[in-house]
């Protein structure tokens, strides 16, 4: 994903993100609540995942970035770890002809390497078969860290120095962005975490430099078009200065 985006300076309107990104949190604490296994959040949450890719297409937002496997994730039960990968191979089996049919064209980002040669082989598939859509981009950060995306473009950066390819002095933030996982993606406008916690968890964190960063309370299970609405109406309240001026203040 590209360095932070400019403000508009065409006059056309920016109520709506070009860009969202979610962290899907809470899938846990909705089962644990209802006295349900956990199991069953993570497949509630598939549910809710169904209900934003169709909300943001309606909305006209054309990227939305979901968090849904990180690499700190590895940590947790390996039952829960099989059912969470169990959700996407039938995510990805059953939803893909209705994405590819909504013009959804689903991009991929984080570490392939050590993954299960079918759960690769269905990341790529749903690439390829949805590469020439233009209506949503839908960015799957699927074992996906952001330090070690910014290690990663560093490490290359690093290299070009030591074959010549470079001067240390040329290394500046446009030059590692463009060694991230999606270079050709604009950054977040808008970030959305749910169930209440107030913090990146590794996520975009070079890319969310001037991201509006809102909090909701509602655990992902539950999260629907209204609560994405309510969202973006908080995004459409806040003044983004870039770093610059507020326009009428000049504070």
């Amino acid at each position: 994903m590209s360095n932070a985006a400019a403000p508009a300076t065409d006059g056309s309107d920016r109520s709506t993100p070009l860009h969202v990104a979610i962290i899907m949190d809470g899938n846990g604490r909705w089962a644990a609540s209802r006295g349900l296994p956990r199991a069953e959040g993570h497949r509630r949450g598939v549910d809710a995942l169904r209900r934003v890719v169709r909300a943001s297409n309606e909305l006209g937002i054309q990227y939305l970035t979901i968090f849904s496997f990180s690499s700190e994730n590895w940590s947790r039960p390996a039952t829960e770890i099989r059912d969470l990968f169990g959700l996407l191979r039938r995510f990805i089996r059953n939803d893909l002809a209705t994405l590819h049919a909504d013009g959804v064209c689903v991009r991929v980002i984080g570490e392939r390497e050590g993954l299960d040669p079918d759960i690769r082989g269905l990341l790529s598939e749903a690439e390829d078969l949805t590469r020439g859509n233009t209506k949503l981009n839908l960015v799957v950060a699927f074992n996906y860290g952001s330090r070690h995306e910014i290690a990663k473009a560093a490490q290359r950066l690093a290299q070009e120095v030591a074959d010549g390819k470079r001067t240390p002095e040329s290394i500046n933030a446009d030059a590692l962005g463009q060694y991230l996982d999606a270079p050709d993606i604009p950054d977040p406008d808008l970030i959305i975490r749910t169930s209440g916690e107030q913090r990146l968890s590794n996520f975009l964190m070079w890319q969310a430099a001037y991201s509006e960063l809102v909090f909701v309370p509602i655990h992902w299970p539950d999260f629907d078009k209204a609560a994405l609405e309510g969202a973006i109406a908080e995004y459409a309240r806040r003044e983004r200065r870039f770093g610059g001026l507020a326009a009428k203040t000049g504070s």
